[in-house]
């Protein structure tokens, strides 16, 4: 498949409209309309309905194929360019998540030309893979010493960071809160945030407890971390976090979790060679391969 064809259908897909997709790319409506039409062509199905725009169940599949497919390909670009760019690295773009950005690791950014952004963790290999950040910090739950699994979006490589305890995050007036330590099967029923961009996420609690349950009572969408904490201290929901990010956190408490043996756990991700202030990054890190 031609990947400019298939750029124009995800994009005619994403926005619904031909007009849109054609204004979005720079092309006339005529050229997008040809693209379409040379694509299914090309498959021998059609992908789209025309009134509604819409994809057929040939082209819902398609697309759960194009994104990882223009991924790869994005990431193969920004390599290959990084690798033929001459001299040497003079700046860093970092990539992370809230929970990802510790004491240790923000006193360990260069004094100068650094661009950080905060995004949320499923962001985070995709913003590297395509050369937007030279390096990203990725965390998530995970069992001592184990590397986390991270989505296939491309080659790049994972070196753990760092690992801590994990807490629950309540309200002071919360029932459970006096308890020195808590399992995590006993909160299965309980009211949780779904707080993917910050908290450790739902699936992977419900993953590490092996069952079902940990119903969201609200979720949050964004990557604040003291707004995750008022949510959590107005009684919205129960959140896990790393131990130094929830015992920081006002009108709560944090309660470790005990069982099962689970930790934080932070990975840094880069594509390619260190260089440049990457590489001094990655040595103050003081980073060991996962």
């Amino acid at each position: 498949m031609d990947p400019h064809l298939l750029r124009t259908y995800v994009t005619v897909a994403r926005l619904a409209s031909f007009s849109e997709a054609a204004r979005e790319l720079g092309y006339t409506q005529s050229a997008v309309s040809q693209h379409i039409a040379a694509l299914e062509q090309d498959l021998g199905a059609a992908l789209l309905t025309r009134r509604p725009v819409a994809p057929t169940p040939a082209g819902a599949r398609l697309l759960e194929h194009a994104a990882p497919l223009l991924l790869r390909l994005d990431a193969a670009r920004a390599e290959v360019v990084r690798m033929a760019a001459a001299g040497p690295e003079q700046t860093l773009t970092l990539a992370a998540t809230p929970t990802a950005l510790t004491r240790r690791a923000v006193r360990a950014l260069p004094a100068t030309g650094v661009t950080l952004t905060v995004l949320p963790r499923d962001e985070i290999p995709a913003v590297v893979a395509t050369g937007a950040a030279d390096l990203g910090l990725v965390d998530g739950l995970a069992a001592p010493s184990d590397p986390l699994r991270l989505p296939d979006v491309a080659p790049l490589t994972a070196r753990g960071v760092a690992e801590e305890p994990v807490s629950v995050l309540l309200p002071e007036n919360h029932p459970l809160s006096r308890r020195a330590g808590l399992r995590l099967g006993d909160l299965v029923d309980a009211r949780w945030l779904d707080a993917p961009g910050t908290g450790l996420p739902l699936p992977q609690l419900r993953a590490a407890n092996g069952t079902s349950g940990f119903r969201p009572a609200l979720r949050y969408d964004g990557t604040d971390l003291r707004t995750l904490a008022a949510l959590a201290a107005a009684g919205h929901g129960l959140v896990l976090l790393p131990r130094s990010a929830a015992e920081e956190a006002p009108g709560t408490v944090a309660v470790p979790l005990t069982a099962p043996r689970v930790v934080h756990r932070t990975e840094l991700l880069y594509a390619g060679a260190l260089r440049g202030p990457a590489a001094v990054l990655a040595a103050q890190l003081d980073v060991t391969r996962s």
